[in-house]
């Protein structure tokens, strides 16, 4: 067995399963901004129950996932001890700043939210959700200026054998950086507006009661979704140029990569410094989703007097979409990070270099412990969101009344002398 490959699958799939968590939060918490925001200006109860619907499924998708990150931050010391000692200085800080200024905000504005129904006015209640919502897209900002500074370091100069960072401003304007957020947001967004437009399509299929209901959040899922998939291509297809100019091995075959790879081979020796064809192969099927996806703006006008529904076919199409955007993040995940390979920090740091110096029986049993306990988790996620899903929206736990105490209506006893 190979410590490194070994250290690379467990980094894989930790990641991935966690990015799937990270896509569904934050799709899910858009769109509850904007239900929320439309009970308050609106008073009408059913985006209440729509917001308090939609949040509860976002709730337990959040608990879970905090879970999963929490296991993946646990491999930068234990697995990649040369990633953290080399260049952690740099690498570290836009983590930090998630964790202290974004995570940690996230996480007091949710729980304020979630027990502050019928505590707080709507205004203040719904003032907690827009902080939810924008600590977690500056979670999800800050996350990016990490990754983007391994596939591009910048703003840096190696010290004594450290990287050290020099030059801040260059993490925020990192040609790696911007399409590359833009990309993953619109791809979030997607994701959570086809879950629910599927969610609410396998309810109208069925014609519960709650009909008209899930007929808006059909109608908003559909439309979000449409208009996201438009945006995934466009960020997409633009991160082409920049990609090909900071990492010209990423695509191979052209002058460029020729060159660098012969100044690579000089400082770090002979070896293999070009990608894996699973990087080409994540791409042109993530591509091939996301043109699938595309049609999604057909099915638009059928929301016209509820064509959609009348004929009922749309509806299963939706359900069986449903993957989709899910398998498209696992293989944009594979398209930027192995085409990077063999570099942790492009050009900097090599993955041998990276991994901790454990056995290989070690990282082996590490990587069984932590897919049982990931499987666990995705599985325990997936099984809740199904069952709530299912059980409609007549009388969600989230933000339910509090109990009435019992009328009292025992009459004193007369008085004696």
């Amino acid at each position: 067995m190979d410590t490194l490959l070994l250290a690379r699958l467990q980094f894989a799939m930790t990641a991935s399963v966690h990015f799937l968590f990270v896509a569904v939060t934050l799709g899910l918490v858009t769109l509850l901004v904007g239900m929320q925001t439309a009970w308050v200006v609106t008073g009408n109860p059913r985006w209440e129950r729509l917001t308090r619907f939609w949040g509860q499924l976002y709730v337990i998708n959040y608990v879970l996932g905090i879970a999963t990150g929490i296991v993946m931050e646990f491999q930068f010391g234990l697995n990649w001890s040369g990633l953290s000692r080399y260049v952690g200085n740099v690498f570290g800080a836009p983590l930090a700043i998630e964790t202290l200024a974004a995570f940690f905000l996230e996480s007091t504005f949710l729980g304020m939210w979630i027990f502050g129904w019928h505590r707080l006015r709507r205004a203040a209640h719904l003032a907690l959700l827009y902080g939810v919502a924008i600590t977690a897209y500056v979670s999800a900002f800050w996350i990016m200026v990490a990754n983007s500074w391994l596939q591009n370091p910048v703003g840096y100069e190696v010290r004594d054998g450290v990287a050290q960072l020099t030059d801040f401003p260059a993490l925020l304007t990192n040609p790696a950086l911007w399409m590359a957020l833009g990309h993953v947001v619109s791809a979030a967004l997607l994701t959570g507006g086809l879950l629910m437009a599927a969610v609410s399509a396998w309810h109208l299929d069925r014609r519960t009661i709650d009909h008209a209901l899930f007929r808006t959040s059909l109608r908003i899922g559909l439309v979000t979704a449409a208009l996201s998939i438009t945006l995934v291509q466009g960020f997409g297809f633009a991160q082409f140029g920049p990609v090909g100019g900071i990492q010209p091995t990423k695509f191979g075959g052209n002058p460029e990569a020729d060159a660098l790879i012969a100044d690579w081979t000089a400082r770090f020796g002979p070896g293999d410094y070009l990608p894996p064809a699973l990087s080409d192969v994540g791409l042109g099927f993530m591509i091939l989703i996301g043109f699938a996806l595309g049609l999604l703006w057909l099915l638009v006008p059928l929301l016209w007097r509820d064509w959609i529904i009348r004929l009922r076919f749309p509806l299963w199409l939706l359900m069986l979409a449903l993957p989709l955007p899910f398998i498209a993040l696992i293989l944009g995940w594979i398209a930027r990070e192995v085409g990077r390979h063999p570099w942790v920090a492009y050009g900097l740091l090599p993955v041998d270099q990276a991994v901790s110096p454990v056995s290989p029986w070690l990282m082996a049993t590490s990587l069984v412990g932590f897919t049982l306990l990931l499987g666990t988790l995705a599985v325990t996620n997936w099984v809740l969101l199904a069952r709530h899903a299912a059980r409609g929206a007549a009388d969600p736990a989230l933000g339910r009344p509090p109990a009435q105490p019992p009328a009292d209506d025992s009459r004193p006893e007369p008085a004696f002398a």
